[in-house]
């Protein structure tokens, strides 16, 4: 029985990886595959907060074109599709990196946060990285402003909390998020790069990783306090193997 039959809710919620940030590491994207239970699942890139960039765009086709139905949808130059039901035909939305904020409200402008919400409530596993990643959650940290990290003004809210993707992949993010912390965000949830918080519902149900040193952290605010704290996290590669990449059996 497939995810979506059983009506799971899922997210996969990545600090940073992928096809995008790994193209010589499929661990994290073969992850995403695995969890709909089918051959050739289909998938859909949202590339809006990359401002759907050419580029990024066949970088997706060119790794997912063999192992899935890959489609994308394009928000800058519409097609003219229900938005809605083009993306619950989907077994997998995955969302790409870049301006969260002008991604959020470009979504906004076209119902695609909607039409998230529905696919989530239906089954439909949603995924992404950095922009992919916080724009689940109610707030987190963000770049959208420019080269200063600032507090993201508000996510779709399918998960709870905040989020910090690329907390070891830039130097301010990791301070900046526990500053934000103790000053009133709520608690959440930091992924460094390679890593990846895999939520069933509302709940994460765990942490896996392309990389054996990339973890996950749950970052919250007690007695006055910010505790950081490392959460258990499952290497999807083999610890002294040869170098991960290949797409997993069929």
């Amino acid at each position: 029985m497939t995810n979506r039959a059983a009506r799971r809710r899922q997210i996969v919620a990545m600090g940073g990886g992928g096809f995008s940030m790994e193209p010589d590491n499929l661990l994290l994207d073969n992850f995403i595959l695995s969890l709909t239970g089918k051959a050739r699942p289909r998938v859909c890139f949202v590339p809006t907060a990359g401002g759907d960039d050419p580029v990024y765009i066949m970088n997706f086709y060119d790794a997912f074109a063999t192992r899935s139905i890959a489609r994308h949808l394009p928000l800058f130059a519409r097609r003219g599709e229900d938005i809605t039901a083009f993306l619950l035909t989907q077994d997998v939305i995955y969302v790409g990196g870049g301006n969260t904020e002008n991604m959020l409200a470009i979504w906004h402008v076209h119902g695609v946060d909607r039409a998230l919400r529905a696919a989530w409530e239906a089954g439909i596993i949603l995924a992404g990285l950095s922009a992919g990643s916080l724009c689940w959650f109610e707030t987190g940290t963000t770049d959208s402003f420019g080269t200063a990290l600032e507090r993201l003004s508000g996510g779709l809210g399918l998960l709870p909390g905040s989020h910090c993707p690329h907390y070891d992949g830039e130097p301010n993010r990791r301070p900046v998020y526990r500053r934000l912390i103790a000053e009133g965000l709520p608690a959440g949830y930091a992924a460094d790069e390679g890593a990846a918080l895999h939520f069933v519902g509302t709940r994460l149900h765990e942490v896996v990783s392309s990389r054996p040193e990339a973890f996950a952290y749950r970052v919250e605010l007690r007695d006055g306090e910010v505790v950081e704290t490392r959460l258990p996290t499952r290497y999807l590669g083999v610890v002294g193997g040869p170098a991960p990449g290949s797409p997993p059996p069929t």
